[in-house]
C-alpha cells in the first residue's frame, strides 16, 4: 500500500518536478494564453513535458492546474470547463509516470485577485471556486493537493480548507517569499514571514510546509527558509526555488542559473532538513536531472555515515 506523501518523504527525501509555465511556452503556448486549457486541447504536449520530468527522476508531479480555479479560467472563457480541466490534469500526470511509482499532486495556485475589502472578490466566491477545484482534483485520483505561490494567510487558509474538505490525503501549503531590498530578510508580498506561515499552516491542517518561487529566493535562501520552518514545526518541508533570476534576452524571459549551479546548493538544502526538493520558474528537466544525481549522491553519503556510526 502506497504511503501518503507526507509519510513517505520522512522515510527518505523525495524529488519533485520543475517549471510547467516556461515549458509550456517553449512548447508553443502564447504569452498570456491559458496553459491549463491545454489539458483538454493539447494533452499530448502537457504529457510530453511531464514525461521528461519523470525520465529525469521526478518522484512527484504537480498537475498542470495552477490557474485552473473557476475565477482564473473565467478570464479565458473556460469557467464552465473548470472541473474537466482539473480532472484531465490529474489523468495526464498519472499517465506520465507510466509503470513507475510516483505521486500526483493537484496544483492550486492563487485565484488571481484580492479579497474584499482590498479587492472585488468575496470570501464566499473564492471558497466556492477553490472547493470546486480541490474536489475535482481529489475525485480524479490526486495523491494530494498543494496550495502554492501564496502571499496572504487569508487566501492560503481558504485553499487549505478546500483541500481538507475534499479529503486530500496529503496537503501542502507553499508560500512565495521575496528578499527585502537590503537583503537582510525575506517575507511574502503581504508581509508574512516563515515562522508565522509555519504556525498558520500547522494549525490549519497542512501535512507539509513548503516554499516556492519568490524574488531573489535562491537555493541558499531556500535553505534558510527550511531552517526557519523547522524551528517552528516538526512537519516535513518542501522547497522549490526558481532557477536563479529572470532577465529579458531577445524579448524572451530567461533564468540565469544552470542545472549544475542550482544543484550545487542541494546538499545544504537537504542537510537543513528539506524532505522534498524541486524547482520552480525557469527550471527544466535538466535541472531536475542534476538534482537527481545530487540527491542520489547525498543519500549514498548519508547511508555510509550511518553505517559507520
Amino acid at each position: 500500500m502506497k504511503l501518503p506523501l507526507h509519510q513517505a518523504c520522512q522515510q527518505r527525501p523525495r524529488l519533485g518536478d520543475g517549471a510547467m509555465g516556461t515549458q509550456l511556452m517553449q512548447a508553443g503556448l502564447a504569452q498570456g494564453n491559458c496553459g491549463e486549457a491545454w489539458n483538454l486541447t493539447h494533452p499530448e504536449k502537457v504529457l510530453a513535458i511531464q514525461r521528461r520530468y519523470v525520465e529525469a527522476g521526478s518522484e512527484l508531479l504537480l498537475t498542470n492546474t495552477f490557474g485552473a480555479s473557476r475565477i482564473m479560467l473565467q478570464r479565458h472563457g473556460h469557467a464552465a470547463k473548470a472541473a474537466a480541466i482539473n480532472r484531465a490534469g490529474v489523468a495526464i500526470a498519472r499517465r506520465a509516470f507510466g509503470d513507475r511509482p510516483g505521486y500526483v499532486i493537484g496544483d492550486i495556485g492563487p485565484f488571481g485577485g484580492l479579497l474584499e475589502p482590498y479587492g472585488d472578490f468575496t470570501e464566499a466566491q473564492v471558497r466556492e471556486a477553490l472547493l470546486e477545484q480541490a474536489a475535482a482534483l481529489v475525485e480524479a485520483g490526486a495523491d494530494g493537493i498543494i496550495v502554492e505561490t501564496q502571499t496572504s494567510l487569508e487566501e492560503l487558509g481558504l485553499g487549505l480548507e478546500a483541500a481538507r474538505a475534499a479529503g486530500a490525503a496529503s496537503i501542502i501549503g507553499s508560500l512565495a517569499y521575496d528578499v527585502t531590498l537590503d537583503g537582510s530578510n525575506f517575507r511574502t508580498m503581504m508581509g508574512v514571514d516563515p515562522e508565522t506561515a509555519a504556525d498558520f499552516m500547522a494549525e490549519r491542517g497542512a501535512h507539509i510546509l513548503a516554499l516556492n518561487c519568490g524574488t531573489r529566493m535562491d537555493m541558499a535562501r531556500a535553505r534558510e527558509a527550511v531552517r526557519r520552518y523547522r524551528s517552528r514545526s516538526p512537519l516535513p518541508v518542501m522547497a522549490q526555488p526558481n532557477a536563479g533570476q529572470p532577465r529579458l534576452e531577445n524579448m524572451q524571459v530567461v533564468y540565469d542559473e544552470t542545472p549544475e549551479e542550482m544543484a550545487r546548493g542541494l546538499p545544504a538544502l537537504l542537510d537543513a532538513g528539506a524532505n522534498i526538493a524541486g524547482a520552480c520558474c525557469g527550471s527544466t528537466p535538466e535541472h531536475i536531472r542534476a538534482f537527481r544525481r545530487g540527491l542520489d549522491a547525498w543519500m549514498a553519503t548519508s547511508a555510509r555515515q550511518e553505517a559507520r556510526a
